[in-house]
């Protein structure tokens, strides 16, 4: 009998051995020539064939340095020390740095396109196993049952950067999968996609688990999305700990958790719900008491009362017709729109439907083919901001990327703000006061792609927002945010809403959508196709509405509540 690998995972057939060993792990690194507190403490982890583990925790505790040191970047790439022992398919990482380890182990990043190299999808499926040397036959033979698996054989020869954020996504997997790993680590599967193409790529990845006996590990906020997927859960603790449980028995106790999760708790159902069929099923009560007790006004979660029927007098933006064209390919299709002050507005809509193309048109410095753009606030006859000059354009309308950092240029978090307070003419330490407002305590000294993503998000709105625009546009603001940074951020938009700015999100974060907006807007192929107020929009959708929505709708009504917040404003005593 031979002793090759099995086609499916590069075990061998017979092997018992775990998939994936953690013993004693600990991680440590250095600062000014000092170790500093372990980022990882006393790890021990084990994972058998076709399990799928979810890691969380709060931003910047140690998540991706624990995928690092499953997959051999840590200490390899990332320097620092690392005592105890990690064993992939029983290779030592400590003797097989990560190159010795890419036909066992497949790593799929945050940002897919970033980590692809060639041209095409047929291309990038193989380049792989180009590198492991692997013959022609075998690589067209695995190339067209990773394209069936997936999914995408009609995408074989589009170029990559003409792909949705989904296929992308479903891309990347299967350059990893062309190699057959036995371990799959996915860092932020989903903080790019829409909740169709998220639910998409998870049920591949199950598929992949359940049928292939790939052992998969996710590190991702969006609890919501992937709890009910998993097998178990490795919770990162702030002083570096990792507690290794069954999915219902870290949730009892975890420091972020899903609005089922939460709401599960509030409601003191047991067992704990982790899915909405689970809740569903012990909340008939609650959903009995909700459409007894009176239309709940407006809560926390969002200023829901007249949203979507916009305030007397001049619109903080107005659009007009606006067409974007990318050669023969149309993003944005004669788009009307008025935008009022005081209101947070979320923009929502399926990967490539033109969402971030119609921001980067309203701001005035993305591609616009026709259509006007008109903001109170600028040159008698110029208030377009596309043909002001940079410095009024900014002082009429902000826009935070989808990568913040892209704004950032300087070496230091003092640098950057002494340069926004010169460029807008502010006093000196406007703009720290407003970082502190948003988030309080990042250190000056720190270089801007040094702090956490929350972080790195509040220094550039409060640049933004040091020049005092009418109007505020963010794109994807959430990517990498725990759900505690989430409500902060949701708070700060609230309160530039309750002080007369403009507010747009677009966003693919639904539960985040629930928690600020009042009006929400739904693209599709370039079109504004649904248009009101949060709770009307949201809750009457499948693929949109929150899960707190979903779990008190009625069989024949939508539900009026979004949040656990507007929940407990219609019962303030708890369920009975």
């Amino acid at each position: 009998m031979s002793d090759a690998p099995s086609f499916r995972t590069g075990r061998t057939p017979w092997s018992t051995d775990p998939v994936l060993e953690l013993d004693r792990v600990t991680v440590e690194y250095e600062h000014d020539g000092r170790l500093i507190p372990p980022v990882l403490r006393d790890v021990r982890l084990s994972l058998d064939e076709g399990e799928i583990l979810l890691v969380i925790g709060r931003t910047g505790v140690g998540k991706s340095t624990l995928l690092g040191a499953m997959t051999g970047a840590v200490p390899h790439f990332t320097g620092g020390r690392l005592s105890g022992t990690v064993r992939v398919l029983g290779r030592d990482t400590r003797a097989h740095p990560p190159r010795t380890l890419a036909d066992v182990v497949g790593v799929v990043g945050q940002d897919p396109i970033s980590g692809f190299v060639t041209d095409t999808v047929e291309e990038e499926l193989a380049y792989g196993m180009e590198q492991l040397g692997l013959g022609r036959a075998l690589m067209r033979k695995r190339v067209e049952e990773t394209l069936d698996l997936l999914g995408i054989a009609e995408l074989r020869d589009v170029p990559l950067a003409e792909l949705s954020g989904g296929q992308q996504q479903r891309v990347a997997l299967g350059a990893v999968l062309t190699t057959r790993p036995g371990l799959v680590v996915l860092d932020e599967p989903t903080s790019a996609l829409d909740p169709n193409g998220a639910e998409d790529v998870l049920s591949t990845v199950t598929r992949l688990a359940h049928d292939l006996g790939v052992t998969v590990v996710i590190a991702e906020h969006r609890i919501e999305r992937v709890l009910q997927y998993v097998d178990r859960i490795a919770h990162v603790g702030p002083d570096g700990r990792v507690l290794v449980g069954d999915p219902r028995t870290v949730m009892s106790s975890s420091d972020v958790a899903p609005p089922v999760v939460q709401l599960g708790r509030w409601a003191g159902w047991s067992p704990l719900p982790l899915s909405i069929r689970d809740a569903r099923r012990v909340g008939t009560g609650l959903r009995r008491e909700l459409f007894d007790s009176e239309e709940p006004a407006p809560s926390g979660s969002g200023a829901r009362a007249g949203a979507g029927r916009g305030c007397s007098g001049t619109p903080a933006l107005r659009a007009d017709g606006i067409v974007v064209d990318f050669g023969e390919v149309r993003a944005v299709d004669r788009v009307d729109l008025s935008l009022d002050p005081g209101r947070v507005c979320a923009l929502m809509g399926r990967n490539g439907c033109g969402k971030s193309t119609l921001l980067w048109a309203l701001q005035g410095t993305g591609r616009r083919t026709g259509g006007r753009v008109r903001v109170p606030g600028g040159d008698p006859g110029a208030t377009d901001p596309r043909d002001l000059p940079a410095p009024t354009r900014r002082r009429l309308v902000g826009l935070v990327p989808q990568s913040p950092s892209d704004l950032l240029c300087h070496p230091t978090v003092a640098r950057e703000l002494a340069a926004s307070d010169a460029e807008t003419g502010s006093d000196p330490g406007t703009t720290r006061r407003t970082l502190d407002t948003l988030a309080p305590g990042v250190p000056d000294e720190l270089h801007p792609r040094d702090l956490s993503e929350g972080q790195r998000l509040s220094l550039v709105l409060a640049i933004q927002l040091t020049a005092r625009p009418g109007v505020i546009l963010l794109d994807e603001p959430t990517r990498g945010l725990d759900y505690t940074a989430k409500a902060a951020l949701s708070s700060a938009l609230r309160h530039l809403a309750a002080t007369g700015h403009c507010v747009v999100v677009a966003t693919h974060d639904v539960e985040f959508a629930a928690s600020c907006a009042d009006r929400v807007l739904v693209m599709a192929a370039g079109e504004i196709v649904a248009d009101g107020p949060a709770t009307d929009i949201l809750a009457g959708s499948p693929a949109y509405a929150p899960q707190v929505a979903k779990i008190t709708s009625g069989v024949e009504d939508d539900s009026r509540w979004l949040t656990l917040a507007d929940v407990e404003a219609a019962l303030p005593g708890g369920p009975r």
